[in-house]
């Protein structure tokens, strides 16, 4: 039976998105503080501002805004300075220093559903504190990622949905891949499993090992 949607990964943690990743379209349309460093002509109405005729034609300069993240992402250039990224609060030396401390009791749902996705594509923009939002990301996944994954083994046929309630979208696609190496594993034990297949990765291997030996 085939399925109307195949999952496709993700590339938000990596300099692009990959734009038939559905999570990656949902984190391009995460809204970013802005602020205009020059005036923005004919985009006012696009942007829907309240005002008279001439506020709808136009954006002055020094107007702080919140857009979408694909569109800051073009309106960015560091040459022409047409606008200035915010840190959105999350990712500001505050909550850094409460991830530091113990990144396992902050909700990342509730903060942003996409919160390493949209904080790596922070790093397009170039500010000063790049390095260290980098390694906040880093350290905070590393620091949640074992109790996701203890998390995901311990909870063979129980109600995880509070469990899950607190993390992100990425790491709710690793608990429900814990689960479900869990259950075939289970599967496993007591012989309900059909066929041992090689994984995608050796498959993928084999493929191109016969194509170098062909060239």
């Amino acid at each position: 039976m085939s399925e109307a949607y195949f999952p496709v990964e993700s590339g938000a943690l990596g300099p692009e998105e990959n734009f038939l990743s559905l999570d990656d379209i949902l984190t391009s349309h995460e809204k970013l503080p802005v602020r205009t460093e020059t005036a923005l002509p004919r985009l006012g109405a696009f942007l829907e501002r309240s005002g008279g005729p001439e506020t709808h034609n136009a954006i002055p300069q020094g107007s702080k805004l919140e857009i979408p993240l694909w569109l800051a992402k073009g309106l960015f250039d560091n040459k022409r300075r047409i606008l200035s990224v915010e840190l959105p609060r999350i990712y500001q030396e505050g909550w850094r220093t409460v991830f530091s401390a113990d990144a396992n009791v902050v909700d990342l749902h509730k903060m942003g559903p996409h919160f390493y996705g949209f904080g790596s594509q922070l790093l397009h923009f170039d500010s000063p504190e790049n390095a260290d939002i980098s390694q906040s990301l880093l350290q905070t996944f590393i620091g949640r990622f074992r109790r996701i994954m203890d998390s995901s083994q311990n909870a063979y046929n129980e109600d995880t949905s509070a469990l899950v309630a607190r993390l992100d979208e990425m790491e709710r696609g690793l608990f429900q891949t814990g689960q479900k190496g869990l259950n075939d594993f289970q599967c496993w034990e007591k012989g309900q499993a059909s066929q041992i297949t090689a994984s995608n990765l050796v498959q993928n291997y084999k493929k191109r090992k016969f194509t170098d030996m062909e060239d």
